[in-house]
């Protein structure tokens, strides 16, 4: 089935910008095998058929940000696992739109 997850690394760096180590996590989480992101303002959201591509590519984004140099890193990180059906990130957004509509 599909799981989903949003992860949103902060880099502790003394500085206010973070995007140079946030590029640097995006880019591990998408050189993950078998894992589909999307880049958004406050996160990545992912999307994968076994739970493991996911957990991967966390581990993967922690690896690349300890590499670029930083003391400490916190992350937030959400899974959803639907277990009954397979639904992409896009069509979860397409059912609330369809009842705004």
């Amino acid at each position: 089935m599909t799981v989903h997850a949003e992860i949103s690394v902060i880099p502790v760096t003394g500085s206010t910008s973070m995007s140079r180590e946030v590029a640097v996590a995006f880019d591990a989480i998408k050189k993950t095998q078998g894992i589909r992101v999307t880049l958004t303002a406050l996160g990545t959201q992912m999307e994968a058929e076994d739970i493991s591509a996911v957990l991967a590519a966390i581990k993967a984004a922690h690896g690349a940000v300890k590499k670029a140099g930083v003391a400490r890193i916190i992350s937030s990180v959400r899974i959803d696992e639907r277990l009954d059906k397979d639904q992409s990130l896009e069509s979860k957004v397409r059912a609330v739109k369809k009842r705004l509509a």
